[in-house]
């Protein structure tokens, strides 16, 4: 994705197949090593950051100002200097290039998140694409809830142009439901809800507030829960907050509410991922309609709500929330999956998912890795994997559900009662 720049090079997903089979217990990461961690930390302070932020920002430079705003996001980078050369970067933003003025905005929306409402004020304007004007109104949703009546007439506005315009019609919903608490439907019945013969599904159970973890269970291709090894359910905490803390229907955002068809595993050569199994997904309109709805028999090629919503049971077909996925996709968000890790926890302590660590929109589980030799120790991840192939195969729909807003991480006990 080019307005990553050239770091993004080093979080960007590739994949290589890999079938349904066991994989080797012990696995290894050089980048898990102690001095590794601290050579790339000291490199993301000194190169990626220091050196290119203290480029003129130009038209030349701006590629330099990216890499350093996305280094600043991974480790959570800051100091009295950066400061002022973000101050920097929002003079003049409004002349700066579409991926710039995304680049700087998922920075300060992860970073800043209260301090440049001022600035993002002057970006609420015609002349921004769609997704800058949407992030600048997230940003002062969040930042300055007053300005709510203000920003509703301007997407309104906006929405005039284009009324089908995924990340501007996502945006109007959001401001005008912006302080109503969801009501959820009932959640036993999209647990048992029926999709095509044999199908594998995962529920991933999270909260509003993607800063607290979520937790994982598997439903097996004959429709039963899988249970653990001493509890009556299997299940893995995992966390669907990106790094930005951005919404879902925005690139890079949060991992979106809705459902996603699950097809088979892989391993990445991210740095950042490393080398246990991920799950595959994609969203509505990532890919065709036969293959979301496994009906070869289907030949309609165009994607409406319509046929996302055949796959929904009754009480939720008109919830908006859980379409979110749906216009994710639409909006062009591509290659969120459920990995593992290798990222430095230690980057977000203090946080409240530490240990777990935020991705570009993924869903991400917690592992550990051996400092000293760079072996996998503990890994919620291969447990996941383990538990879907145990359950059929990687093969069916993964489905993420927000329960509500309460101010702490998911628990089973939370999961409990919808299960029995």
């Amino acid at each position: 994705m080019k307005s990553k720049s050239l770091f993004f090079l080093l979080i960007t997903f590739y994949f290589t197949g890999l079938s349904a089979q066991p994989v080797v217990d012990i696995l290894y990461s050089k980048d898990t090593k102690a001095a590794n961690r601290d050579r790339l930390y000291k490199s993301l302070v000194n190169n990626a950051i220091t050196k290119n932020l203290s480029y003129p920002l130009a038209d030349s430079t701006e590629e330099n100002w990216m890499d350093a705003f996305n280094a600043i996001e991974l480790i959570r980078y800051k100091s009295p200097w950066i400061d002022s050369r973000i101050h920097e970067a929002f003079n003049g933003v409004q002349k700066r290039s579409d991926d710039f003025q995304k680049a700087l905005l998922g920075m300060v929306f992860s970073n800043y998140p209260l301090e440049f409402s001022k600035e993002i004020t002057t970006l609420l304007n015609p002349a921004v694409s769609d997704k800058v004007f949407a992030m600048s109104a997230e940003y002062l949703a969040a930042a300055q809830p007053a300005a709510l009546p203000e920003l509703k007439i301007k997407a309104r506005q906006r929405l005039l142009n284009d009324k089908e315009n995924a990340i501007i019609k996502t945006l109007c919903y959001r401001l005008d439901n912006y302080i109503a608490k969801n009501i959820l439907p009932s959640a036993k019945e999209m647990l048992h809800q029926f999709f095509f013969k044999n199908a594998v599904v995962v529920y991933s159970f999270q909260r509003k507030n993607r800063n607290y973890p979520g937790m994982a269970i598997v439903r097996d291709s004959a429709g039963n829960f899988l249970k653990g090894l001493y509890t009556d359910f299997f299940y893995v905490p995992q966390l669907a907050r990106s790094i930005t803390n951005l919404p879902g229907y925005i690139s890079n955002g949060n991992t979106p509410q809705g459902i996603f068809r699950m097809f088979g595993f892989a391993v990445s050569k991210s740095n950042f991922i490393g080398p246990t199994p991920n799950i595959q997904l994609t969203m509505p309109a990532e890919t065709s309609i036969q293959h979301f709805m496994n009906d070869s028999s289907i030949i309609d090629t165009v994607w409406t709500e319509n046929w996302y919503k055949k796959l929904l049971p009754p009480q939720w077909k008109n919830y908006i929330p859980f379409y979110e996925s749906y216009y994710a996709g639409q909006a062009g968000r591509t290659e969120i999956i459920a990995h593992g890790t290798t990222i430095n926890p230690a980057y977000y302590k203090g946080q409240p998912y530490y240990p777990l660590t935020p991705t570009l929109g993924c869903l991400c589980t917690k592992e550990i890795w051996n400092e000293e030799d760079g072996k996998r120790t503990f890994s919620d991840q291969q447990q996941l994997v383990n538990a879907i192939q145990q359950a059929g195969g990687a093969n069916g729909y993964y489905i993420v559900i927000e329960l509500n807003d309460e101010q702490r991480p998911v628990t089973i006990e939370d999961i409990l009662p919808l299960l029995k």
